[in-house]
């Protein structure tokens, strides 16, 4: 199956988004889920019907390194 990068999420069907534990509850939040081929998809909680992102899990290894290594802190 082919997920549209950037289509509605809502369209994303039978999966679980989830999101950090350290997350706060005011639906502000990152959200991930693992899709049947692989790749992952990224939205944002506030808006669950808004924009999906979809990742390969070559690419969402490089995001996760590089935060792990701290190739975005002056983001924050």
């Amino acid at each position: 199956m082919v997920f549209e990068n950037g289509g509605p999420s809502d369209r994303i069907s039978g999966v679980t988004w989830v999101k950090s534990a350290a997350s706060a509850g005011d639906g502000n939040c990152v959200e991930l889920a693992a899709l049947p081929n692989g790749e992952v998809a990224v939205r944002n909680s506030r808006f669950p019907q808004g924009p999906a992102l979809v990742y390969t899990p070559a690419e969402m290894r490089a995001f996760v390194s590089g935060v792990r290594s701290g190739d975005f802190d002056s983001l924050l």
